[in-house]
């Protein structure tokens, strides 16, 4: 806005604060009704034209606007009444540079893990909603982070992934500056590997099996599926036999592939190693582990590998849930069964689960069906979490289903809701 010199500025004054400086709630069309309302003056039009560009400089054109805009949204703005506005008839709308709208609520979710009929529980999930912020001038994106990891000869990798690998994605995420997840996570995940591999070999004491005394924890690993989603994307970075499935329009949709030992390229790629694959109960690498990508199990690399495969899905309005677990549920449900299940349960209770706030996390097993529903995560900053008691129900229901089906492995689930939800609230930063 030009400046502007008044000869009697306490009559100025006085008129500012009968006109003052109000704030509205004006929609993107009606911004440009009231930039659209030219007056005949060239004076005015001279200065309507530099309001324009002002507008223009702090808010991002018409073609790159989001979906929400383009559909009607309102979007909070700092009106401010001039003297020559006035005078002329024309007001200037500038919009704050302050304000800024979330793109994306916290998604819905729910998880359930059960020990099934194995000595110990070595499972463990990670969930940890808005793990990334990313703020732009008129917009915050979160990132929501889910996690499921399955370990084998002893808990305390999985363990250590769940307390540690969204750590380690966040670094990466802040420190890249373009998105390209593929090698963003491939990062993560070799960073991970390495840390279980010296963790284990300078600590010699903690409460596990193993004990972590070498050569024994040498012989511990834990797969890992791990999901990101953004407003836009689902990302899934996954090794090891776990598994991510998308529902979207009532159809399941793998977004990842179990690292088998089988499968025709990891079969090359172990032999190319100079390791074998040896079929003892199922194919095997050496005839030990039954996946053939896995963080940990030092003593069977380069064979088992812990570079991740990554998936990157554009997000559409027909994405229903995803469902994020351990094989101890792949191994005898598939995947049109779990989603089928899922979708029938949300859709009966009409997506409306009823949220609740726990301290931190349920730890232990119920007495009666020995399913522990996790609805938190100590190291997700946030001392109670939100959780949906719909999705957390879909996710008993899934353990309960393997059960039945006379699964004996550990068994975690994780399903997360990802129909979005009209969200109207506008934030004014100070």
């Amino acid at each position: 806005m030009t400046d502007i010199c008044y000869e009697d500025e306490a009559s100025w004054s006085s008129r500012r604060r009968r006109i003052g400086v109000h704030r509205c709630r004006i929609s993107p069309s009606e911004m440009h009704q009231t930039a659209a309302a030219a007056v005949e003056d060239k004076e005015v039009v001279h200065n309507r034209n530099k309001q324009e560009n002002d507008i223009m400089n702090c808010a991002s054109p018409p073609s790159q606007s989001s979906p929400d805009s383009e559909a009607g949204e309102s979007v909070l703005l700092d009106v401010e009444v001039t003297r020559d506005d006035v005078d002329a008839g024309v007001i200037a709308v500038i919009p704050s540079k302050k304000t800024v709208r979330e793109t994306d609520p916290r998604p819905r979710y729910g998880a359930a893990s059960v020990c099934g009929r194995r000595r110990d529980m070595e499972d463990a999930v990670a969930i940890h909603p808005s793990f990334v912020r990313k703020q732009t001038e008129f917009s915050r994106e979160k990132w929501h982070y889910f996690g499921v990891y399955d370990g084998h000869g002893c808990s305390h990798v999985a363990t250590r992934c769940k307390e540690r690998l969204h750590e380690i994605v966040q670094e990466e995420a802040l420190s890249e500056k373009k998105e390209e997840w593929r090698k963003m996570m491939e990062r993560s995940f070799t960073r991970m590997d390495n840390e279980v591999v010296s963790w284990g070999q300078t600590v010699m004491s903690a409460n596990c099996r193993c004990e972590l005394q070498t050569p024994d924890c040498d012989a511990v690993g834990s797969t890992a599926v791990v999901s990101v989603v953004t407003p836009e994307k689902i990302i899934v970075a996954n090794c090891g036999d776990s598994r991510a499935v998308l529902c979207r329009n009532g159809k399941p949709v793998p977004l990842s592939t179990d690292h088998k030992p089988d499968r025709p390229d990891e079969l090359d790629r172990i032999q190319k190693a100079g390791g074998r694959v040896i079929y003892w109960d199922g194919p095997r690498v050496l005839g030990v582990l039954a996946m053939s990508r896995a963080i940990g199990d030092n003593y069977l690399k380069p064979y088992v590998s812990s570079e991740p495969e990554v998936t990157v899905t554009d997000r559409t309005e027909e994405d229903e849930f995803l469902i994020l677990a351990s094989d101890g549920l792949w191994d005898v449900v598939t995947n049109e069964v779990a989603c089928a299940m899922v979708h029938m349960y949300l859709s009966k209770r009409g997506g409306r689960g009823r949220r609740r706030e726990t301290p931190e996390c349920v730890e232990g097993k119920d007495e009666e069906e020995k399913v522990v529903p996790v609805v938190g995560s100590k190291k997700s900053g946030k001392k109670g979490e939100i959780a949906d008691k719909a999705c957390t129900e879909a996710s008993v229901l899934l353990t309960k289903l393997a059960l039945a089906k006379h699964g004996s492995d550990n068994v975690s689930v994780v399903v997360v809701d990802l129909r979005r939800r009209k969200n109207n609230r506008h934030l004014v930063g100070h």
